[in-house]
């Protein structure tokens, strides 16, 4: 995951240097400003990192083609958190954020269904993320990374028994 960006502060070079020349700057960094939506006149507003992990894990269930989040033992650990009366699931799970002043980056571990092309089943999934998170919080997300852990494959279990055997 890179790493969130702080702070915007223009690098000061000693006065009165006869060597200066000027360089160029990327056009990200020259156009960018170091006003946020969250920070104001009236009052700066803070976001917890959780609350981005559950932004971007609702965001990626809402994809069609994501059968769950998270590895082998995080679903394993969520299924007995599931059989225990009163115990809610976590939204966060199989999501992990680093959340800056401004900025977010996102990591996710998913299942995909069999049969759903992955490249562009990542593309929905980023989108979603991106523009949940961003309208929700203000935040931008500079990445989302995504790894496909496994891919779920529909079997007979599954399906509703008919309640009979299969050869009469």
């Amino acid at each position: 995951m890179t790493t969130v960006e702080k702070t915007v502060k223009p690098a000061q070079k000693p006065a009165g240097s006869a060597a200066e020349k000027p360089v160029a700057k990327p056009a990200e960094v020259a156009t960018r400003t170091d006003t946020s939506p969250l920070v104001t006149e009236q009052g700066t507003t803070t976001i917890a990192d959780t609350v981005v992990q559950k932004i971007a894990g609702l965001a990626t269930r809402e994809v069609s083609g994501v059968h769950a989040l998270g590895g082998g033992a995080a679903r394993a650990f969520g299924a007995l958190r599931d059989r225990i009366p009163g115990a809610s699931a976590s939204a966060g799970q199989g999501v992990s954020v680093e959340v800056g002043a401004k900025q977010a980056a996102v990591d996710l571990e998913i299942v995909v269904e069999y049969g759903v092309p992955i490249a562009d089943l990542a593309r929905s999934v980023r989108r979603n993320v991106v523009g949940s998170i961003e309208r929700m919080t203000g935040l931008e997300v500079v990445e989302v990374n995504i790894n496909v852990g496994d891919v779920y494959i529909p079997s007979t279990d599954d399906e509703p028994s008919s309640g009979g055997d299969r050869v009469r």
